[in-house]
């Protein structure tokens, strides 16, 4: 049985819109009056009757047919058959539709962000978008589980009213982004918070940072790497990252961590995987009893660290677990070469970038956020 998008019923003049008359009914030739047909006679003109044909009317389908139908639709042909009518707009924005969404790079004018995400978004991708202000019509939860607002354009208010809006947080990305205390403690409401990327973030004090740090006790994957960070920063941090945390980045502190925060963090993160500290230009040889400690360290990133020389990466490779080494900028292509035939057992200076906590990884053509794929996408540059 099949679904007519316009049923082609004949209808009378009075009923039908001029332009579709116009298309389906063009006007027949006007004939020539005769000199004894000028009488002016009333008559009525016949109504054309509907005839019956196959198929059946949109309006006669069920809610979740059409759901399924919907469910097919591009973001862009979605809003539109949501201004159809009242019925039609209620589907459009039902929950089922909006789990993922993806508006990366794009130009988010005001109120967009205040009408999609309580529609029932769980997935949320949108680095890089200039993201105006949310206008949010209401003050009920998000759904949002996994969010990546990376090196977006928003004011700090309007990043605080959408994550004080976040409570069912799983992954969170706000890399690049300027935040407050504010920020922090909304991010602090996220119990269930597993993977949270915060390199390069700035604005917010050591005691937000405690804070957090000692709400979000299940992370596994953390990455705090080149921020603002003061002696208290790194303090507050080493002494209260999360024991379950097998990932971290804490790269790019060039004058602030020293050996005795190593042998703190080491302490409080035994089961670290992957540990990234490069630039961190106060670490010395001495620190390496203490990764010695890490039964599990398979991946450990030391690049830039000027204190230490590629003799010294020699016993590192007594780590028995060790699988991975990043020493870029401290060895020579002479001394690498000495290396990797020292230690075959270990990639060295193989990947120049972390992938910890970070929701994309790969080339820009990977859509994914976490593994996750997102199904509405805008692909019009313009805004909305």
């Amino acid at each position: 049985m099949g679904v007519s998008v316009l049923k082609k019923e004949k209808l009378g003049s009075e009923n039908t819109p001029q332009e579709l008359l116009v298309s389906l009914y063009p006007p027949q030739k006007r004939q020539k009056v005769k000199e004894k047909d000028k009488d002016f006679v009333i008559a009525r003109r016949p109504r054309l009757l509907r005839e019956p044909e196959s198929g059946i009317s949109w309006d006669a389908l069920p809610d979740e047919l059409l759901l399924g139908i919907f469910a097919y639709l591009p973001l862009t042909d979605l809003l539109k058959v949501s201004q159809i009518c009242k019925r039609w707009q209620r589907l459009a924005f039902d929950e089922s539709l909006w789990q993922t969404l993806d508006l990366t790079g794009k130009n988010l004018l005001p109120g967009v962000i205040g009408q999609l995400l309580p529609v029932g978004v769980t997935v949320f991708r949108c680095p890089r978008s200039c993201i105006g202000k949310p206008l949010f019509k209401n003050n009920r939860p998000l759904r949002v589980q996994h969010m990546d607002m990376s090196n977006c354009t928003i004011n700090v208010a309007d990043l605080h009213t959408i994550l004080c809006r976040c409570d069912q947080l799983q992954n969170l990305s706000l890399e690049g982004l300027v935040l407050s205390d504010d920020v922090i403690r909304s991010i602090a409401q996220n119990s269930s918070l597993v993977r949270l990327n915060l390199s390069g973030c700035s604005e917010f004090s050591a005691e937000a940072l405690e804070m957090m740090l000692i709400s979000c006790s299940g992370l596994e994957e953390l990455n705090l790497s080149w921020c603002d960070f003061t002696t208290d920063h790194i303090k507050a941090a080493v002494n209260h990252i999360s024991t379950n945390v097998t990932q971290l980045n804490f790269s790019g502190y060039r004058q602030n961590l020293h050996i005795s925060d190593i042998k703190t963090l080491v302490t409080r993160c035994p089961y670290l995987i992957e540990l990234d500290l490069s630039d961190s230009a106060m670490l010395k040889p001495e620190c390496f009893q203490y990764f010695h400690q890490l039964i599990c360290l398979q991946h450990l990133s030391l690049s830039r660290c000027y204190q230490i020389s590629p003799a010294d990466l020699l016993e590192l490779g007594e780590i028995p677990t060790l699988k991975t080494l990043q020493a870029f900028g401290i060895v020579t292509d002479n001394s690498l070469q000495l290396l990797k035939e020292t230690l075959p057992h270990i990639k060295i200076n193989c990947s120049h970038f972390t992938t910890i906590a970070r929701p994309t990884v790969g080339s820009k053509k990977n859509k994914e956020i976490w593994g996750i794929k997102c199904r509405l996408t805008l692909r019009n540059p313009s805004g909305l």
